[in-house]
């Protein structure tokens, strides 16, 4: 490997957000993979369970302590909510200038964190080398309101669809395909994490009412506007073209956007911005993949902003057409 390559770990790394993020640092021109740590799958060939990577690493069961003795220049927790501290605890003690993302929700809510959405959070990056991945439905739910926030006469109530792998792999009903057939699964409609998550990011309340469907992965966000004063169809459509100018992750579109369409690419897409008869209510509807914007896509941002490339470096989305 060339001598410049930063090398990242990945602890958590059976999941299937850990699996998008070794094929997305093992094809990155600056970074390696150091170690990947599954207890389930330790002693296993990783190339044998993540399509498209062909390397030789095998998982291993690795404590904190052994995590921050690897030296790593970034360590990624793809952990589930409420396991990171111990990780990060070795960490701070043992090298303390490994920079840390945090996948799961541990870390949102603390402002010694950055938090990482960069389309609408970089000008706040001061060098932090802690930093925490939003949530895939706070994502789309910023990214669907951010541009009319200031305009708004209502919290944003958001209508949200997610594929199961949202779920995680840990059996449950949400990611049950039999159970799931034919139906939408709605769930936690009051409260949600990702609710609070936008809440406090967005400094406004929003309404979050999640469901889950048949499909794997993939996010429907609908979010329901209400205005301080009536506005085009047209003139909404130019405030979030001039928001998301020149983001290569963030398309605005025309059309209410089908999450078909975005399941495996990188991007979000916005669209829709259907304005009632009187102008004062406009319903926007956003779209990402949970594993890839949502989560794995959007920490390798976080990765490369922390140090020191290009922010889309190594996203293949990157090289396409960003938003006029």
């Amino acid at each position: 490997m060339a001598d410049d390559r930063k090398t990242i770990g990945i602890v958590g790394a059976r999941g299937h957000t850990g699996a998008e993020l070794i094929r997305l640092i093992a094809a990155h021109p600056h970074l390696e993979p150091a170690f990947v740590s599954s207890r389930e799958l330790a002693g296993r060939r990783v190339a044998d369970h993540v399509d498209g990577y062909a390397g030789g690493l095998r998982y291993e069961n690795l404590d904190a302590a052994a995590v921050a003795a690897k030296g790593a220049d970034a360590v990624v927790l793809a952990l589930p909510n409420g396991a990171a501290a111990p990780y990060v605890e070795a960490l701070e003690a043992q090298a303390p200038e490994t920079v840390i993302v945090d996948l799961s929700a541990d870390h949102r809510f603390d402002g010694a964190w950055y938090y990482g959405l960069p389309e609408l959070t970089r000008g706040r990056y001061r060098g932090e080398r802690r930093i925490s991945n939003p949530g895939c439905y706070a994502t789309a739910i910023q990214l669907a309101v951010a541009p009319l926030k200031e305009v708004l006469a209502a919290p944003p109530a958001c209508f949200g669809v997610s594929g199961y792998s949202g779920a995680g792999t840990t059996p449950s009903d949400r990611n049950d395909p039999e159970k799931l057939r034919d139906n939408l699964m709605p769930y936690q409609l009051v409260g949600h994490m990702h609710e609070r998550e936008a809440t406090r990011q967005l400094g406004l309340p929003v309404e979050f009412m999640p469901h889950v469907a048949p499909h794997f992965r993939g996010i429907t966000l609908t979010a329901n506007l209400w205005l301080q004063r009536p506005m085009t169809a047209e003139a909404i459509k130019a405030r979030y073209r001039e928001r998301y100018a020149g983001e290569p992750l963030v398309r605005v579109v025309d059309d209410a956007p089908w999450v078909s369409r975005i399941a495996g690419r990188h991007h979000a897409e916005i669209g829709g911005f259907a304005v009632a008869q009187d102008g004062k209510r406009v319903v926007v509807v956003a779209t990402l993949d949970n594993l890839l914007k949502g989560a794995a896509t959007q920490a390798m941002q976080n990765l490369n902003l922390a140090l020191g490339l290009p922010e889309t470096e190594g996203i293949p989305a990157a090289a396409e057409e960003a938003t006029p």
